[in-house]
């Protein structure tokens, strides 16, 4: 079997490489054009790689980046390598698997949930508030929500683009998974207006909070 090389890899993400991808991905922000369902079959044929995973995160590339959260082992990574890493990706999709993939799965998640939240960078924070959302969502169990709502209610509404969808994204589950804060979920959603006017593609449920708990809660009563 050939050795796998950072150049080979890079070579053959540059073969998967599609215009057209690209241009839809760059209106949400991503710099790659890779099909993700081929970007994941590379992954499986390359396997658990964690030098390979690191050289690729180093490259920069977008696209190798993705391959790399797929490839690594998420223990691995220190807490300042993860830091580092969070300040690094600035596309929203190596963003949004950094913190999906690998910090939720480290042993560092839980401090660097604390940490976040407060760092100048918003789109630090924001992955702060994604750990969190994650929280509300499984282990809430020393949660304080009624903090979280006071914090979103006071910050949400001036919170740059990614730090409020975030805020907003853990507004929601907090009204749809804690029926003891819906009420208060809801009033904070309608009274601070965030994503009210966001277009929705017809069969999505609106991010806007109000909508987004009435439709997930409907849906859990309803099974």
């Amino acid at each position: 079997m050939p050795e796998v090389t950072v150049a080979g890899v890079l070579a053959e993400l540059g073969e998967l490489e599609d215009p057209k991808i690209r241009a839809v991905n760059e209106k949400h922000g991503d710099d790659h054009g890779v099909n993700l369902s081929a970007l994941r079959s590379l992954a499986k044929r390359l396997k658990t790689n964690q030098d390979l995973a690191c050289q690729l995160w180093e490259s920069g590339d977008a696209a190798a980046r993705l391959l790399a959260l797929l490839i690594c082992r998420p223990k691995a990574f220190t807490r300042d390598e993860l830091d580092s890493m969070v300040r690094q990706a600035r596309a929203p999709k190596v963003h949004s698997w950094l913190v999906s993939y690998v910090v939720r799965k480290s042993p560092h998640a839980e401090e660097l949930r604390q940490t976040w939240p407060a760092d100048p960078d918003p789109t630090v924070a924001a992955a702060g508030w994604e750990l969190t959302t994650a929280r509300v969502m499984t282990t809430s169990e020393g949660l304080d929500l009624e903090g979280l709502l006071d914090v979103i209610e006071t910050e949400m509404s001036d919170a740059p683009d990614r730090l409020q969808w975030a805020m907003n994204h853990c507004l929601a589950q907090i009204g749809i998974e804690h029926p003891a804060h819906r009420a208060r979920a809801l009033a904070i959603g309608e009274r601070l207006g965030v994503l009210k006017d966001y277009p929705t593609s017809p069969g999505c449920t609106s991010p806007y909070a109000p909508v987004w708990i009435t439709e997930m809660v409907r849906r859990q009563q309803k099974s």
